[in-house]
């Protein structure tokens, strides 16, 4: 039978979650509070009401979604009618769709049935995942994800949850499954100025990551502060405080702590 799910956002053209042009759905619902969260209205799994005002100032739509409305119930048909309309950019660029979120394993039938319907289609997909979800659920969809955008973001236990809420434990013990069973990973590190972005965090991901000989590309994540003001917007306080953006010299510097390990590195996707 047909599901639906709550999608938040629906982002065409994006160029740094994944190859190629894609279009990267945002699925609603995230087991992890991360304080520097970028997308703090993706992490109530429920849709929530918002006035006009805000969803006009804080996304660019495409889908005839309510407006009063964060994550709105969305047919599969109806949002696979939306893919499809950029398909020959996908073809044309080796692109394809990615699924973010929030979580998109928390809406685990619904993603199951989107991935099914992208790979039916001929459209590659990727999915950006913080690894925090029953193995068997993630080994359901390996065989419908061409590449796998995959969260670390601080190798200490304590540290991990204090700042996001939960555990690293199962997200660290799926990438060993994941590697095991083939599917192709990029690492993704999101730099937070102070909490994973220093140099005893970063070396200890390099060690961490080390016996994975399948993984080779790292993705970091340069800090944003778009989190701040979508967590004033949404009257929730942001708990790192302001902080300053890594500058170029620094961005380059932490990309050769894992270019020297033998890593290819890109900075932002």
């Amino acid at each position: 039978m047909p599901v639906t799910g709550n999608i938040f956002d629906l982002k065409k053209f994006a160029i740094h979650d994944g190859p190629g042009i894609r279009t990267t759905v945002f699925f609603k619902g995230c087991p992890l509070e991360c304080w520097w969260c970028h997308n703090p209205e993706g992490m109530n799994a429920e849709a929530e009401c918002a006035d006009a005002e805000y969803r006009r100032k804080a996304y660019d739509l495409s889908l005839p979604l309510d407006t009063n409305v964060i994550g709105p119930n969305v047919a599969v048909d109806t949002l696979m009618a939306e893919l499809r309309k950029d398909s020959v950019f996908y073809m044309e660029s080796g692109g394809g769709v990615t699924m973010s979120g929030g979580e998109p394993l928390m809406q685990h039938d619904f993603l199951v049935q989107l991935l099914d319907r992208c790979v039916a289609s001929g459209i590659d997909t990727a999915v950006d995942t913080s690894g925090y979800a029953p193995w068997e659920e993630l080994e359901e969809i390996i065989p419908l994800v061409t590449l796998f955008l995959y969260d670390i973001k601080l190798i200490d236990d304590e540290l991990h949850t204090q700042y996001t809420g939960v555990s690293n434990g199962l997200i660290l013990e799926n990438l060993h499954r994941l590697c095991g069973a083939g599917g192709e990973i990029t690492i993704r590190v999101p730099l937070i100025p102070g909490i994973t972005d220093t140099d005893s965090n970063l070396h200890d991901i390099v060690r961490f990551l080390e016996p994975f000989e399948r993984i080779e590309h790292i993705g970091l994540l340069p800090y944003n502060r778009i989190g701040e003001d979508k967590f004033e917007r949404l009257g929730i306080t942001y708990k790192p405080g302001r902080r300053t953006t890594q500058d170029g010299n620094e961005l380059e510097r932490i990309a050769g702590l894992f270019e020297q390990h033998g890593y290819q590195v890109s900075i932002g996707g």
